[in-house]
């Protein structure tokens, strides 16, 4: 019989993995304060990574000829080379004032975003590169990788189906890069692998229905869920590192 903690822990997965379905991302963002109420956070992100890779593996199968292949490889090369920038900056900024930093550029990003819209696709790859960078300084100052990408492919205006299955694999990419450091760090044990294995049907299903889910929408309503996503990210996240000085 399964314990409380881990009915818990399944239910949080598969809500966020209807999330990463529908959306392209979203799942830590939704999975890790969720299970920090059950298990000790660093337990709640390993947790989120691995099955980030899990799910990840099946992704490439699957997505691969709906990528923007051009793109996805430069924000993953990015992103190896602004995670070290993050982690460095944590020497000078702390990770919850950084949080607070992090949450005011993406609100005002998306301020412009819900000005501008594509009136066509135009994938820029000097700019993939960049956000690249930014996402892994993120990911290393505060472990949010997300915003820069997400808010990369709204406004280079590339199609929904485009923008998530890029937008998984990146996320796939970036759990892939914070494996290493979690193995290293010791976070990798029998508990976190069990509950992974657990919880991976919950995720597959998760994935599933929000995957259905998305069929649903037109290229405008998925942009105006994406936008809301991130929204409620920079708030989590600002709320998050206020919290420390209030």
């Amino acid at each position: 019989m399964l314990s409380t903690t881990t009915f818990l822990v399944i239910a949080a997965v598969f809500g966020s993995a209807f999330l990463r379905g529908i959306a392209g991302f979203g799942f830590a963002l939704a999975a890790v304060p969720i299970i920090s109420l059950m298990l000790p956070p660093v337990e709640a992100v390993t947790l989120a990574v691995l099955l980030q890779v899990a799910v990840g593996c099946r992704d490439l199968f699957t997505l691969h000829g709906h990528v923007h292949r051009p793109s996805l490889a430069r924000l993953s090369l990015g992103a190896i080379a602004g995670t070290p920038l993050g982690i460095f900056a944590l020497t000078a900024v702390s990770p919850d004032a950084a949080r607070i930093l992090i949450a005011l550029a993406v609100l005002a990003g998306l301020a412009l975003l819900m000005r501008y819209k594509p009136a066509h696709p135009h994938p820029n790859g000097r700019l993939a590169l960049i956000a690249g960078v930014a996402s892994g300084a993120f990911s290393g100052l505060a472990a949010m990788p997300g915003p820069p990408a997400v808010a990369y492919y709204l406004g280079a205006g590339t199609s929904a189906v485009q923008t998530r299955a890029s937008l998984l694999l990146f996320f796939f990419v970036a759990s892939l890069l914070a494996t290493p450091g979690l193995i290293l760090a010791g976070a990798v044990n029998a508990q976190t692998l069990s509950l992974t294995l657990i919880a991976i049907p919950a995720l597959a299903l998760g994935t599933w229905a929000g995957s259905a889910a998305f069929t649903r929408l037109d290229s405008a309503q998925y942009r105006k869920l994406a936008i809301a996503v991130m929204a409620l990210s920079a708030l989590l996240a600002g709320g998050r590192g206020l919290a420390v000085y209030l």
